[in-house]
């Protein structure tokens, strides 16, 4: 393990912006960030050794910050790949909250049941598998797959799914048999500029109708080609919103990390507002940032 003053070969990536845009919307009382990372301090819990960029410490305290500018009073604190195999930094944010956040941690093959059912008592609700190529990985390991998914369903937790849009081409069938709650992070990262006709959306479409699959409306400066005010992400809110209004869930994906242009980190607070152009009617704003997440992960 190394920290990030030790890896001197390593790309530092920017942080998160300092200030935050007013909200142009009324918050709803309980609304849920489904999905935020904590990095560091890396003199606690260093980053791993084997890593593609290292991120400024973004600690828990600064997220509560952040949390109370935008309105939101419940969290999912997702494991971020720069920590690695190690789960601690997201065990410990959620052991600092005051109850107010959940984790997903990330799996690997040397985990036990046992350990797991103890992470669950600790607040853990679920695990993520991240094998977007851009994160140095572009296959499932389906047998790890396969491991956790019969965990999960004993565990009463979800699994989250992190892929370019190409890998639904292999996926999409088995993700339509599995018997608990699947999550897709960032719209399935597709590519907006191939519009919402496109083969990968429409199949991440046939998904998000089953009653099983839930659609993560976070990323959207990630999947942009435009860039800000991310217009060209809309369309393809609205089509899943269509679909599936009850299993749509709003992050903020805070620290935004793996930028290099500090032009490109987006604001959190147009992020939140981007919300209102997703979802127009305040009442399917509800059902994203609160009844929806509080029904999938409330009896957590």
């Amino acid at each position: 393990m190394t920290t990030l003053f030790e890896a001197t070969t390593i790309p530092i990536c920017e942080g998160p912006r300092d200030q935050t845009a007013e909200i142009l919307f009324e918050m709803p009382p309980g609304a849920w960030d489904t999905h935020f990372h904590v990095f560091g301090p890396v003199s606690s819990f260093p980053y791993a050794e084997h890593r593609l960029y290292s991120p400024p410490e973004s600690p828990l305290e600064d997220y509560l910050v952040l949390m109370e500018a935008l309105g939101i009073e419940r969290g999912v604190c997702v494991h971020p790949n720069v920590h690695g195999a190690d789960n601690s930094v997201t065990l410990d944010a959620v052991a600092r909250s005051d109850g107010r956040l959940l984790a997903v941690i990330k799996p690997h093959h040397e985990m036990t049941f046992v350990q797991l059912r103890d992470m669950k008592a600790q607040g853990v609700c679920g695990v993520r598998f991240a094998f977007n190529p851009q994160h140095g990985s572009g296959e499932l390991d389906t047998r790890l797959f396969e491991r956790m998914l019969d965990w999960c369903r004993d565990l009463g937790w979800c699994v989250k799914l992190h892929f370019a849009p190409a890998a639904l081409d292999g996926l999409a069938e088995r993700l339509a048999r599995v018997d608990i709650p699947i999550i897709i992070d960032h719209f399935g990262r597709v590519d907006t500029a191939q519009g919402v006709d496109q083969p990968h959306f429409l199949r991440l479409l046939d998904l998000a109708k089953l009653d099983h699959v839930w659609i993560k409306l976070t990323g959207a400066d990630r999947i942009s080609g435009s860039g800000a005010p991310y217009d060209d992400v809309v369309p393809f809110a609205h089509a899943l919103a269509d679909v599936a209004p009850d299993r749509l869930l709003w992050g903020s994906d805070w620290p935004h990390s793996g930028y290099f242009d500090p032009k490109h980190i987006p604001n959190d607070g147009d992020l939140l507002n981007l919300l209102a152009r997703f979802a127009p009617d305040a009442e399917l704003r509800r059902k994203i940032l609160v009844d929806n997440p509080q029904r999938l992960f409330g009896a957590a």
